[in-house]
C-alpha cells in the first residue's frame, strides 16, 4: 500500500507543490461545498426547458463527477467542473423557449460544440489562444475574477440586492439568512487570520449547522432515483441540430465556454502558483481535453455545457494545489449522484461567506500590475471591472484584449502584438457588434 501511495504522491507532485493528502482532501471538500448548489440550480433551470428534473439532477452530478475526476487525474489541476451557470440559462431560455428549439435538439448542439472543442484542442488552436493572452492581463483576470466571485457571494448573502434606481443597493442586514452569512463571514475571516488551514470548510459547516439549528434552512426531500437519468441520457438529437442550421447556437456554446474556461484557468492557476516562469500553463492540452470530454459527456447524459468552476478558488485558498483536490470534488459529486437531495440542504448563506473571503484573497494579484504604465493599467482595469459588472469572465477578457490591441496599434507598436491576439480581438469586436444588434 505504501509504495502505491508514494507513487501517487510523485504523480501529483506533492513534494514540488508543498502539499499533503490532508490538505488536498480538505480542499476538495471545500470546493464541493461551495459549488454543491449546482446540483439543484441546474435542474431547476433546465426543467423550464421541459426537461425532467430528476433526470437532469442525476446528469448534473454525473457530468460534474466525470469532468472533475478527469481534470484532477488526467490534467492534475485543482479545478472542478460542472454544468455552467449562464450557459444553462442560455440553453433553457434563449434556445429552447426563445427560439422554439426542442431540448433534444439543443442537447445535440451542445454535443457538437463539445466535439468542436475536442477538434480545436487536438489541432492546438485552443492552446494557442491560451498562450496568446498578454502577460499583463494574467494578474488582471485573476483580480477581476476575485471581484466577480465576491460580488456573487455578497448577492447570495443578501448583503447586496438589486435596485431599479442604483442598480444595486444594501440589503436587509436583519434578515435571518443575511445574519447567518455575516456570522459565517466573521467566523471564517477570524479563522483565516489565525492561520487555520481548514478555515473556509469550518466556516461553511458551522454556518450550515447554525442555519439548521435555527430553522433557517428550508429543505424538503423530493422523490429521486439515479435510474431517472434514462429520461435524458442519450436523448440528444444530433441530426436535428445539424439539420436545423443551428451554427449560431453552437458558436455561442463554443465561444462562451472557451473564454470562461480560459479565464477560470488563468485565475485559479495564478492564485495557486501553477504557472511556470514564462507565464505558460503546464499540461494545458490535458486541461482542454478534460473540458471538452466533460462537455460531450454532459450532453450525452442530458445537461448543458460543462465548464471549469471559479468556486475552485475556494479549494485553492484552502491549500489545494494538485489534481487530488479536483478528484475529491469529483468523488463527492459521484456520491451525490445517489443522495443528491442531501447536498441541496446546504444554504447559500453558508457558502456565500466562502466566496467573499476567496474573492478578497484573489485581489492580491492586483499588486503585480504596473499601474504607473497606462498601456498596462488601462487594459488591466477594464478587464478587472468588466468581469463583475457584466457578470461574465468572457466579457472581461474581451474588453482587456480590445483595449490592449487598440492602445498598442495607436502607439505604433504593431509588432509587440501576437498575431493570435489580433485574431481574437477581431472576434471579440464581431461578437460585441452581434450582441448589440
Amino acid at each position: 500500500m505504501r509504495p502505491l501511495i508514494a507513487r501517487a504522491e510523485r504523480y501529483f507532485e506533492f513534494a514540488a507543490l508543498g502539499t499533503s493528502w490532508r490538505t488536498e482532501i480538505l480542499a476538495g471538500v471545500t470546493t464541493f461545498m461551495t459549488m454543491a448548489y449546482i446540483i439543484f440550480v441546474n435542474p431547476s433551470i433546465l426543467h423550464d426547458a421541459g426537461m425532467p428534473i430528476a433526470a437532469v439532477t442525476a446528469a448534473t452530478c454525473l457530468a460534474a463527477a466525470v469532468g472533475s475526476l478527469l481534470m484532477g487525474g488526467f490534467a492534475r489541476y485543482p479545478i472542478a467542473l460542472a454544468p455552467g451557470m449562464g450557459l444553462n440559462a442560455y440553453f433553457a431560455y434563449s434556445v429552447v423557449k426563445g427560439m422554439g428549439v426542442d431540448w433534444h435538439v439543443a442537447l445535440g448542439a451542445v454535443f457538437i460544440s463539445g466535439v468542436a472543442f475536442l477538434v480545436l484542442t487536438a489541432l492546438g488552436i485552443r492552446q494557442m489562444i491560451v498562450n496568446a493572452i498578454p502577460a499583463e492581463l494574467y494578474s488582471a483576470v485573476a483580480a477581476g475574477v476575485g471581484l466577480f466571485i465576491a460580488f456573487i457571494g455578497l448577492r447570495n448573502a443578501g448583503i447586496i440586492v438589486p435596485n431599479a434606481s442604483t442598480t444595486v443597493a444594501l440589503g436587509n442586514l436583519r434578515a435571518p439568512a443575511t445574519l447567518l452569512a455575516l456570522f459565517g463571514l466573521m467566523l471564517t475571516g477570524t479563522l483565516i487570520c489565525a492561520r487555520v488551514r481548514a478555515a473556509i470548510l469550518i466556516g461553511v459547516l458551522a454556518t450550515w449547522g447554525l442555519a439548521a439549528a435555527t430553522g433557517t434552512v428550508q429543505w424538503h426531500a423530493e422523490p429521486y432515483s439515479v435510474s431517472r437519468i434514462t429520461a435524458t441520457a442519450f436523448q440528444l438529437d444530433i441530426r436535428g441540430a445539424l439539420g436545423r442550421g443551428l451554427l449560431e447556437i453552437v458558436f455561442v456554446f463554443l465561444f462562451v465556454d472557451l473564454f470562461d474556461n480560459v479565464g477560470t484557468l488563468v485565475a485559479v492557476g495564478k492564485k495557486a502558483g501553477l504557472f511556470d516562469e514564462t507565464h505558460k500553463i503546464p499540461r494545458v492540452n490535458r486541461i482542454l481535453f478534460s473540458d471538452a470530454i466533460a462537455t460531450i459527456t454532459g450532453s450525452l447524459a442530458g445537461t448543458s455545457t460543462v465548464v471549469s468552476y471559479i468556486e475552485s478558488s475556494a479549494g485553492v485558498a484552502a491549500g489545494g494545489r494538485s489534481g487530488v483536490t479536483a478528484m475529491v470534488t469529483g468523488l463527492l459529486f459521484a456520491v451525490a449522484l445517489f443522495v443528491a437531495p442531501l447536498a441541496g440542504a446546504i444554504p447559500e448563506s453558508a457558502t456565500a461567506p466562502a466566496l467573499i473571503i476567496v474573492g478578497s484573497m484573489m485581489m492580491t494579484t492586483a499588486a503585480e500590475i504596473e499601474w504607473a504604465d497606462p498601456e498596462v493599467a488601462i487594459p488591466a482595469f477594464l478587464t478587472m471591472i468588466a468581469i463583475p459588472l457584466t457578470f461574465s469572465i468572457a466579457n472581461g477578457l474581451a474588453f482587456g484584449f480590445i483595449a490592449y490591441t487598440v492602445l498598442k496599434v495607436l502607439r505604433g507598436r504593431f509588432g509587440e502584438v501576437n498575431w493570435m491576439v489580433y485574431v481574437l480581438t477581431g472576434l471579440f469586436m464581431v461578437r460585441f457588434w452581434y450582441l448589440g444588434r
